[in-house]
């Protein structure tokens, strides 16, 4: 087990594609950290750096107390588990569970005695003389799983491993691996570009944008205390609704609607962040009232989908309130928990 350490790493390709951008980064022992961005946001060339299957152009990665710059990948006690499962076809579980036990030559009782352990942790058991094309998906991704867990590594890395999977097997695989970090009490460094994956698993979240990072925090404090724009709107599903206003002392507004904040922010405009749950149906003391567009029942809740200040916006409501495509609602803005950010530098204002 190790803690790993990244300082002021970048990566550069053909002398001027600039993918990573002087990051610097701890991972604490046995934490479960995620990376997560878009696509092209430099989060997997990240992890390949840390694995040592990219050279970093410049900065230092450290495994414990190690520097590993120059270390080749299986120098570094650390096992990858990749979007695509790899297996070999023509071997069985234990196989290829095995095999890179047998390539680093340990004993036969030692390689019977890991896999067995190991199938038995992720419920493999009764399958060791299956072959991969008689498995499931989610079979097969616990059999890399496996394959990892074997070595016994200081790190795991993952790099988008539920990738491949369906929409209810992503979720129970992500409870999967959770209970796995638990059970095991490794360092985990999980890549995803899926959010509500990076929100359930992570016990703290990298979020990456053009090769910096532009957060790290858990999931819970990037939710309600997001540092810029792009976090905001990145982390949660629906997104947070932007909206422009122009502020006056301590009274905002926007379209035919205004609110007053505790104190001024010192920004006459600003863009108001207004999380989904954070418009109330309220009869009594309405701030605005609104054509509901489109209605998204999703089961114990609803979406709702209206127009202000020209800009489409989505209210999350409980599904026990009966709304319809037409119907002109009432809204209150939950004051609280409105947020605040510049137009030009995007960063957080705070009242």
């Amino acid at each position: 087990m190790a803690e790993v350490r990244l300082e002021k790493v970048n990566k550069v390709y053909d002398n001027q594609t600039h993918v990573i951008k002087d990051v610097s980064l701890d991972v604490a022992d046995q934490e479960f950290l995620v990376l997560v961005g878009p696509s092209g946001c430099g989060k997997s060339t990240m992890l390949r750096m840390i694995a040592g299957l990219e050279e970093i152009t410049s900065g230092k990665i450290y495994i414990g107390e190690r520097l590993v710059n120059d270390l080749p990948p299986k120098d570094r006690d650390i096992a990858m588990v990749f979007q695509n499962y790899a297996l070999y076809p023509h071997m069985n579980v234990f196989d290829n569970m095995a095999f890179g036990l047998k390539m680093r030559k340990f004993p036969t009782e030692e390689i019977t005695r890991r896999v067995t352990e190991s199938a038995e942790i992720l419920g493999l058991s009764e399958y060791l003389q299956h072959k991969p094309k008689q498995l499931s998906g989610g079979q097969r991704q616990r059999v890399a799983l496996g394959r990892a867990i074997v070595r016994k590594p200081k790190v795991f890395l993952f790099d988008e491993p539920l990738s491949n999977l369906d929409a209810k097997l992503r979720v129970h695989m992500r409870t999967e691996i959770s209970k796995l970090h638990n059970r095991l009490k490794t360092t985990m460094i999980y890549v995803t570009h899926d959010q509500v994956e990076a929100m359930t698993m992570g016990d703290r979240i990298a979020v990456l944008r053009d090769g910096i990072i532009q957060q790290c925090d858990t999931p819970l404090n990037l939710y309600h205390d997001p540092q810029n724009l792009f976090v905001a709107g990145f982390i949660g599903s629906p997104a947070m609704n932007f909206i422009h206003a122009n502020v006056q002392s301590d009274t905002v507004f926007f379209d035919n609607i205004q609110f007053k904040i505790p104190a001024s922010i010192g920004n006459d405009n600003v863009i108001v962040g207004i999380r989904p749950e954070s418009f109330i149906i309220d009869d009594n003391n309405p701030h605005f009232k609104a054509e509901i567009e489109v209605v998204e029942p999703m089961g114990n809740e609803i979406f709702l989908y209206f127009t202000i200040a020209e800009k489409e916006v989505v209210a999350r409501i409980l599904s026990n309130i009966k709304i319809s495509v037409g119907d002109i609602v009432p809204f209150r803005i939950d004051i609280q928990n409105v947020k605040f950010f510049d137009p030009k530098s995007e960063k957080r204002v705070r009242v």
